[in-house]
């Protein structure tokens, strides 16, 4: 183990890991929760509630879709799902790469149906989704353990 990690013991699973203790692990683990925060409250104020309380503007676009109200607030659901999830720890990575999918939805829906008026923005939120499901990734097999107790 290298001099910045010190060995810990995890309550839950009882494993070995190492966690950083140096002050740039420190500043990059509270940006990276901090980024978390940013994007969950993006996603569930300025994204889903629209959708959820059928402001006009996201009525109207899901009626040119042909989606209607359903489907408005079928995916409103699902930010909203995806924005709580983003902040509870066993289910960060999940809630990324699942909104990483409906980024790539959101892209297709742009081009396709919106002559690529608002494309860049979805694009631009994979990234950071990306990241925080890459950094956070070891939440995967505590959820996967959590899972398996059940069975």
């Amino acid at each position: 183990m290298s001099e910045s990690s010190v060995p810990v013991t995890s309550a839950s699973t009882g494993t070995l890991v190492a966690e950083s203790t140096t002050a740039r692990g420190r500043r990059a683990r509270i940006a990276l929760r901090g980024l978390q925060v940013l994007l969950a409250l993006f996603m569930g104020i300025a994204s889903a509630v629209p959708k959820l309380i059928a402001h006009s503007s996201a009525a109207d676009m899901f009626d040119e879709l042909g989606w209607g109200s359903a489907g408005m607030y079928t995916i409103g659901a699902l930010e909203l799902a995806g924005a709580i999830a983003l902040l509870i720890p066993v289910l960060q990575s999940v809630a990324a790469m699942a909104f990483i999918a409906l980024m790539v939805g959101a892209f297709v829906v742009q081009i396709a149906a919106f002559d690529a008026q608002y494309a860049a923005t979805p694009l631009i939120l994979i990234v950071p989704f990306a990241l925080i499901a890459w950094a956070r990734r070891d939440s995967n097999t505590e959820l996967l353990r959590l899972l398996r107790r059940r069975d």
